[in-house]
């Protein structure tokens, strides 16, 4: 499954490289949770390479590939749990722009974005003592994994592009699909993040 999604979005690359489309590389800080918890917020990064394809002067499609750190840390009691799943997020954004000035846009987008779960831990921590768990594979003798290792969810974000080669991205995230097989856990725990980027586009 993963291998065919990531080869079906290189070739929508190849595809669009031999176009008009635009590639740009970006990285930044992302503060996660996770909702129906009473976890804190925790501070991670997120990673990636962009595409963005122009459909007309202000609309255009854009997609990617972004490594992003999400979950949520909780303290109770002198123990501390921290969720460290780590993502490949593939969004599917549609894109519009408006010039603010000579060389400069205002940027919204919105749209789906598919996460496939690449590692992680969860670790407890009481009285010095550490364990950890593997979040995307098998748990103990369990036949299944902790956490899906799929996860989809909606994205919208607000940019600017800077003389039509810098980026500075606000984006938040909202999951869909419950973080934790259902066998784990019985309620519906959903990624929550606000990633703050800036890139560069050739």
């Amino acid at each position: 499954m993963k291998k065919m999604l990531l080869t079906l979005l290189m070739g929508v690359l190849a595809v669009a490289g031999y176009a008009q489309a635009r590639f740009d590389v970006h990285g930044g800080m992302s503060l996660a949770n996770i909702t129906n918890s009473d976890a804190d917020l925790k501070v991670g990064y997120t990673v990636g390479v962009g595409m963005d394809y122009p459909i007309d002067n202000q609309l255009s499609f854009q997609t990617g590939l972004n490594i992003t750190t999400k979950g949520g840390r909780e303290k109770e009691n002198g123990t501390t749990i921290k969720v460290n799943p780590i993502y490949l997020d593939i969004p599917f954004l549609a894109a519009w722009k408006m010039d603010i000035s000579a060389d400069n846009r205002l940027v919204l987008n919105a749209g789906p974005y598919l996460g496939i779960g690449l590692g992680g831990k969860m670790t407890e921590e009481a009285k010095g003592i550490e364990t950890s768990s593997k979040l995307f594979s098998k748990v103990g003798g369990n036949e299944k994994s902790l956490m899906n290792p799929l996860a989809v969810g909606l994205q919208c974000g607000v940019g600017l592009e800077l003389t039509d080669c810098y980026l500075l991205n606000l984006t938040g995230q909202y999951g869909v699909t419950n973080m934790f097989r259902k066998c784990y856990a019985g309620e519906h725990n959903r990624n929550l993040s606000l990633l703050l980027s800036v890139g560069f586009r050739f």
